[in-house]
């Protein structure tokens, strides 16, 4: 949970036990402030699946290719608080409601004990157990939901069971898991299925900010716009690899083009330090898509930042 800065200077980065950001392997405890684990689970994936491995790939690229010290701060998010990994939550790739169901109870044990989590999924459907985990501890959270995708319809196909991975935020709504008028998705565009797709984010109360207002406000205003939102409520970060413009994340399965690159989210991100983010996850990363592992890279990184806006916080909270 300490450092890695040791490990990094006397063993080579491609050798050991792989984990987040070369991070001890435990059971959480309360001795930990934030938890990184892995959501294998692409159950609700309507179009391309594959996501399931996403946590995998995720998991070697922070392993081999992310230092320690962030570079704006030029702080470690290691020394401002204790991170462990604490593996992959457990689902079942042929029963949908009992992987639901079990990685919901996973992340509220977690939750129970004051622990901050950060998740790789698996595709957008895994944020719905996680929310209904943390909701269990923390009630209704705030939502900060990066893509380019609303995932707010109420089903794809007829006669579907309307739980899939462009409807967990309905359903987060409707199970009073997020709180609608402290929710912000950022990013959304590509064609639709109909003209009423945005409907039910407006009209619940989320603030919508297109790519083509992303674009008119720029990095930082978009952040200062979250942060006026979010407030000092506790939050929940999730982050849809398809956020991105297409041409930085080949490995996903709805890729869009015309969004925001990477940099530009480093931005975003970084510009949200202060908010109490409790839970975060970054998903559908398909490495089928894109075996060379660049997507991966790139969730890797964005983990990275997110860790260190939680770390932040941690230690924040400690001075008091």
């Amino acid at each position: 949970m300490a450092d890695g800065a040791d490990s990094l200077m006397f063993k080579p980065r491609f050798s050991g036990q792989t984990s987040f950001f070369r991070l001890p392997v435990i059971e959480v405890g309360n001795e930990v402030d934030v938890a990184i684990c892995g959501v294998p689970f692409d159950g609700g994936s309507t179009n391309k699946t594959g996501a399931r491995d996403g946590p995998r790939q995720i998991r070697e690229l922070a392993h081999n290719q992310i230092r320690t010290v962030h570079p704006t701060s030029n702080v470690s998010p290691f020394a401002r608080c204790r991170v462990c990994d604490i593996g992959d939550a457990p689902v079942n790739p042929l029963d949908q409601q009992v992987s639901l169901a079990s990685i919901a109870e996973f992340f509220a044990r977690i939750a129970r004990l004051g622990v901050r989590t950060l998740a790789a999924g698996g595709d957008h459907l895994v944020s719905l157990p996680i929310l209904r985990g943390l909701a269990r501890h923390h009630g209704p959270l705030a939502l900060v939901h990066f893509d380019s995708h609303s995932d707010t319809y109420d089903g794809i196909f007829r006669g579907s069971a309307q739980l899939d991975n462009g409807t967990p935020f309905r359903r987060a709504v409707e199970e009073k898991l997020i709180i609608p008028e402290k929710t912000v998705q950022i990013g959304i565009r590509g064609s639709r299925f109909g003209t009423d797709d945005l409907a039910f984010s407006i009209a619940c109360g989320m603030r919508v900010v297109t790519i083509d207002e992303y674009f008119d406000l720029g990095p930082q205003q978009t952040a200062a716009l979250i942060r006026d939102i979010v407030g000092d409520a506790k939050a929940y970060l999730s982050f849809d690899i398809d956020a991105l413009d297409a041409s930085f994340v080949r490995g996903t399965g709805a890729p869009e083009i015309g969004g925001f690159t990477t940099r530009e989210a480093q931005v975003m991100l970084r510009s949200l330090n202060g908010l109490d983010i409790v839970g975060a996850d970054v998903v559908e990363v398909c490495p089928a898509l894109d075996p060379g592992g660049g997507t991966a890279l790139v969730a890797a990184n964005l983990m990275f930042e997110i860790l260190d806006l939680m770390a932040q916080r941690v230690e924040r909270l400690r001075r008091r």
